[in-house]
């Protein structure tokens, strides 16, 4: 099992229990698979079983001929094709004084980010939620992008106020076309968002690993968490989300970050890095749950309460940044657009970047 002891599976199986103190976990366990309920621990069981000898299965897809990721909150029998699901994400009642729910986040923020080593290194773009991260912890802080980048402007700033060095792995388009082989080949996709989000964080995993380091803190988790979406902002009026109301809408969003979870984690650990997400920490998805909606956005603002709560930490003008998504802060969306319209792919073309990203790698085979 990887992320929980045997005994605690039983127990979290047995009494229904989606948050069982971990920070995900999955592996076997009397003779069937698990994956924890947003699916932050990674398992692939065999398509097919082979007669006699049951389904196999592995942590790693490149271990299986036709992998099959065992869906976040399920159950997948390694001898017979059954399967049901056995967590589901709760959905509380919001937690009527502000106070109190404030407390009750920054307490399970506070506790998740203090059973993390604290000299790990921070992934790091100067925003609320890499800043908080980095203003609890003491190790070095790395930024990814392109020269003059959003991402790379913000972090230096937020650096510098926290008085923190920085690390900045400044990227070119050589790097960029070869490290889009390298992360398709670990993540298993071509479409042009997945590859964009999933570049800067193997760049900067690698970056991380050829600096000695095995592990690598991140802020995953926080937008889904606490109302960073525009689509959850304007959830009454947004084709995004089927929801009406924020809290609906919070609630629809975090069924993404299984999805999200397999792109980054085969991304990063394909760099030999382990991904550490203190926002995905049982305690704090269990208090960020029971937000109340002026908590999670007001008045425009997103994020509202872990803002209240990094204020506490970090300088308003970094608790109060607006910031953009990694693949558009760090340019990396807007150079491997470049680097497309250069080889022929014109943006009149559907799915031209993603069409140049196959291209790039039928070179490589």
């Amino acid at each position: 099992m990887n992320g929980i002891s045997q005994d605690e599976a039983r127990r979290a199986i047995e009494g229904q229990n989606p948050f069982p103190g971990t920070r995900g976990f999955a592996g076997e366990i009397d003779g069937a698979l698990i994956r924890d309920v947003l699916g932050r621990e990674l398992i692939y069981i065999e398509t097919e079983p082979k007669q006699g000898v049951g389904r196999k299965w592995a942590f790693d897809p490149g271990q299986l001929q036709e992998p099959e990721l065992v869906p976040a909150g399920y159950r997948y029998s390694l001898t017979e094709e059954e399967q049901e699901q056995i967590w589901n994400l709760p959905n509380p009642d919001p937690v009527t004084e502000r106070k109190t729910a404030l407390a009750q986040l920054s307490t399970a923020i506070e506790t998740a980010i203090a059973d993390v080593d604290p000299t790990i290194p921070v992934a790091f773009s100067g925003g609320v939620d890499s800043a908080y991260l980095a203003a609890a912890t003491e190790g070095p802080l790395y930024v990814c992008g392109f020269e003059g980048s959003k991402d790379i402007i913000a972090a230096k700033k937020a650096a510098a106020t926290l008085n923190r060095n920085l690390k900045i792995i400044e990227l070119t388009h050589e790097q960029l076309r070869d490290a889009t082989v390298e992360v398709v080949n670990a993540i298993g996709r071509t479409n042009t968002m997945d590859v964009t989000i999933a570049l800067p964080l193997y760049l900067t995993a690698k970056q991380v690993a050829d600096d000695g380091f095995d592990q690598l803190l991140l802020g995953q988790g926080a937008d889904e968490l606490f109302g960073g979406y525009a689509k959850v902002a304007n959830a009454s009026n947004d084709p995004r989300v089927s929801a009406t109301t924020i809290r609906e809408a919070r609630n629809e969003v975090l069924k993404t970050i299984p999805d999200q979870m397999e792109r980054d984690m085969r991304a990063i650990k394909n760099a030999s890095v382990t991904p550490i997400c203190p926002y995905l920490d049982d305690r704090v998805v269990s208090a960020a749950l029971e937000l109340p909606e002026e908590l999670l956005i007001a008045d425009d603002q997103r994020k509202v309460g872990l803002r209240q709560i990094a204020e506490t930490k970090l300088p308003e003008e970094v608790a109060y940044r607006d910031k953009k998504a990694l693949q558009y802060g760090s340019y990396v969306s807007r150079e491997l657009d470049r680097l497309a319209r250069q080889e022929g792919y014109k943006r009149r073309i559907d799915n031209h970047v993603e069409k140049y990203i196959r291209h790039l790698i039928s070179k490589e085979n």
